[in-house]
């Protein structure tokens, strides 16, 4: 992963954790997999960015997420940071069935690419994201915030990709509107890891409640 620059303000990850660490941490490095596991695998698919977007909200922590083609629901959020090596963190194996929040970047329904990160499997077995296949363009990815206000996103893209090759700057750089990027590994295993990622790019399409 990568880390922001500073820039317009102060939390958009002072611009990405200055595209994290200058584009030295794109990486997202999941824990040992579980032998046997078969490995995610999604085909490139790309739809039209809707013509028109939902104006962006206030920052507000995420608390729980919901993927229902994944048969994903889950909170609260973990907040994760960078590591020591430049890299962005990831929930612990203790944490599998839970899914974090890049709190170096914006928050889910602010002008930005905010970033939700979560395991396909661990040494333990399979993880929160362990349906992330199932996932395609035009499903929705819903967030609801601390604030009390509910915002859905709607996938675009999904992208496989060698982690050597992360896509940094598509991930963490900047936008002129909301979205989404939901990242975990995938691939076949190799000497216990899986060699890939699977990011998923999503746009604001839908806001509820909040306080007034």
């Amino acid at each position: 992963m990568t880390q922001p620059s500073a820039g317009s303000r102060p939390r958009r990850g002072a611009a990405a954790a200055l595209l994290v660490l200058a584009l030295g941490g794109g990486l997202l490095a999941c824990g040992g997999a579980k032998t046997g596991n078969a490995g995610a695998h999604v085909s490139a698919t790309t739809a039209a960015r809707p013509a028109s977007t939902v104006a962006p909200l206030p920052a507000s922590k995420p608390v729980r997420v919901s993927v229902p083609a994944a048969s994903v629901d889950t909170g609260p959020i973990l907040e994760l940071g960078l590591a020591d090596d430049g890299t962005v963190e990831v929930p612990s194996v203790e944490q599998a069935d839970r899914i974090g929040w890049y709190d170096k970047g914006v928050t889910p329904g602010e002008t930005g690419p905010a970033v939700l990160i979560g395991h396909f499997d661990t040494a333990k077995g399979p993880a929160v994201l362990k349906n992330i296949a199932r996932l395609k363009v035009g499903d929705p990815i819903t967030v609801g915030r601390a604030d009390g206000s509910t915002v859905t996103f709607t996938v675009r893209e999904l992208q496989q990709v060698d982690k050597k090759d992360f896509p940094t700057r598509k991930v963490y750089g900047n936008t002129d509107r909301p979205e989404l990027r939901l990242i975990t590994c995938g691939g076949d295993l190799r000497d216990g890891h899986r060699p890939d990622n699977i990011v998923v790019y999503a746009d604001l399409t839908a806001t509820s409640g909040g306080r007034s």
